[in-house]
């Protein structure tokens, strides 16, 4: 593979590098948040995305080959809100970067690095992914479905697997006592 070397690539990639770290810790926090607020599930996810942030600053950072790079960038100074506050950020976050990435991968293929290109365009598909989801559970937490269908479903216990079919996760999970925010709707098969 071509040296990153000076490169509009090579800032590129440590920007993305710098934006996946501070999403990190970010989705750390809200985690935190939604944990206090009893809603397991997002916080669940919100670990998940910050573990998925962690691998590909690794693989971001793996593109680099030492010195000292001079960026300019601007980050969001954001602040830590309730989860559903803190899932609207998030998935306009999520947004802006599949398209930074974008055009990160164009430019990539522009200076004749194409094995880079190809990560950066796969990064925004997670991304695309990781803004689906958020918009999903904001929406669910917002209209109150996140623990209350139409219909009748089962409902498991993330913390003894305790599973009941009824339309609404209980408020109280009456085999292990813990919060409805523990409940999410079983899957089929995992």
């Amino acid at each position: 593979m071509p040296s990153l070397k000076g490169t509009q690539t090579e800032k590129n990639i440590l920007i993305a590098f710098s934006r996946e770290s501070q999403a990190r810790s970010c989705y750390n926090f809200y985690a935190n948040t939604a944990r206090t607020e009893s809603h397991m599930l997002i916080s669940q996810i919100f670990l998940e995305t910050a573990n998925e942030d962690k691998e590909i600053s690794k693989r971001l950072y793996k593109f680099l080959e030492g010195g000292d790079v001079e960026i300019t960038a601007t980050y969001k100074a954001g602040t830590i809100a309730s989860t559903q506050i803190n899932l609207e950020a998030s998935a306009a976050e999520e947004k802006k970067w599949q398209e930074a990435y974008a055009e990160f991968a164009a430019k990539a293929i522009e200076e004749g690095l194409p094995t880079v290109a190809e990560v950066l365009k796969n990064i925004a598909v997670v991304h695309k992914q990781h803004e689906k989801q958020f918009n999903c559970l904001w929406k669910s937490l917002g209209e109150g479905t996140l623990y209350k269908r139409e219909e009748a479903v089962e409902w498991k216990c993330r913390n003894c697997g305790f599973v009941v079919e009824a339309q609404e996760a209980p408020e109280v999970c009456p085999c292990c006592a813990h919060l409805q925010g523990y409940f999410e709707v079983l899957q089929d098969c995992f």
